[in-house]
C-alpha cells in the first residue's frame, strides 16, 4: 500500500510517500538535483515499488521548495534539516523499523554522506556521488579525459578531426580544463565523509557517467560497485534491474 503524508521542517511542510511493508529494515530514498520524489523517468517510484514488494518499507519525499513541498530550495548542501525531518517522519509511520538504510543518486548521495549520521541513518547506498565544484558548462575533467582516451583509439573520431567535424574550440577548452590544477574542495569533503562511514556506505557507479567518473577519480581505490551504463539515472530496464538488485542486496545484510 502506498500513501502520502505531510510533515514539518523548519516551519515549512514537506510531502512524502510511504510504501508500506512489514520489514524491520527500511529504505529512505533521497532525490538528487531538483528532481521530485518520483525521480527521473519515475525511477525512484519504481524502485520503491520493487523494494516494498520484497518486504522493506520505503519512504520518499520532496525537500523544501521542490515538488509538493513548501519553502525555499536550499540545494543539496542545505538539505540537512529536510533529511532529518524525513527520517523522523519515516520512523513515526513505520514504527517497526529498527535499521534505516538510505539511498541517493548524484548530489543526494553527497547529502547523505555529509549529513546522514545527523539523521540517524545506519547504512548508505550512494549512486554516482556529486563531487564537482566547477561552475563552467564543460563535463568534469575526469569525464573529459575518459572521452579523449576513447576517441584516440577510434578511427571514426580521427576521420571527424581530419574532415573538420570536431569543434576545435570546445576541444581546446577541454584540454585546458584537464591540464589545469584546481582545488577539489567538495570532492575532498565528500570522499572523506564516505570513507568515514567505512563498511556502512555502499557506492554504486554508472561506468560511463561523467559524474561517476569524477567521483572515481577523486576516490582513488575506494571500493565501488559498477553498473555498465552511461545512464546517470539508470534509466534503461537492464540498469533499473541492476540497481534494484544492488539495493536489495544491501538491505538484506
Amino acid at each position: 500500500m502506498r500513501s502520502l503524508i505531510a510533515f514539518p521542517c523548519e516551519g515549512e511542510t514537506l510531502i512524502g510517500t510511504v510504501d508500506v511493508a512489514p520489514g524491520k529494515t527500511g529504505l529512505l530514498i533521497v532525490s538528487g538535483g531538483n528532481e521530485i520524489r518520483c525521480g527521473a523517468h519515475r525511477g525512484m517510484a519504481l524502485l520503491a515499488q520493487q523494494v516494498a514488494a520484497a518486504g522493506y518499507p520505503v519512504f520518499r519525499y520532496d525537500r523544501r521548495g521542490i515538488g509538493d513541498s513548501t519553502g525555499e530550495n536550499a540545494g543539496f548542501l542545505g538539505a540537512s534539516p529536510d533529511l532529518i525531518a524525513a527520517a523522523c517522519a519515516f520512523r513515526s509511520h513505520a514504527w517497526q523499523v529498527d535499521t534505516l538504510v538510505s539511498f541517493g543518486n548524484c548530489d543526494a548521495a553527497s547529502t547523505l554522506a555529509l549529513f546522514g549520521r545527523a539523521a540517524g541513518i545506519d547504512r548508505l547506498i550512494l549512486a554516482n556521488p556529486w563531487t564537482v565544484d566547477d561552475a563552467d558548462d564543460l563535463p568534469p575533467a575526469a569525464a573529459i579525459r575518459a572521452t579523449y582516451r576513447q576517441r584516440l583509439t577510434s578511427p571514426a573520431a580521427w576521420r571527424k578531426l581530419v574532415t573538420g567535424r570536431i569543434n576545435i574550440i570546445k576541444a581546446v577548452s577541454g584540454l585546458r580544463k584537464i591540464s589545469a590544477k584546481r582545488p577539489q574542495v567538495l570532492a575532498d569533503e565528500v570522499v572523506h565523509a564516505i570513507e568515514a562511514w567505512d563498511d556502512a556506505a555502499h557506492v554504486i557507479l554508472a561506468t560511463a557517467d561523467a559524474t561517476a567518473q569524477a567521483y572515481a577519480a577523486a576516490a582513488g581505490d575506494m571500493p565501488a560497485q559498477r553498473i555498465d551504463t552511461a545512464s546517470h539515472s539508470f534509466a534503461r530496464e537492464s540498469d533499473r534491474h541492476a540497481l534494484s538488485d544492488a539495493v536489495l542486496a544491501v538491505l538484506s545484510r
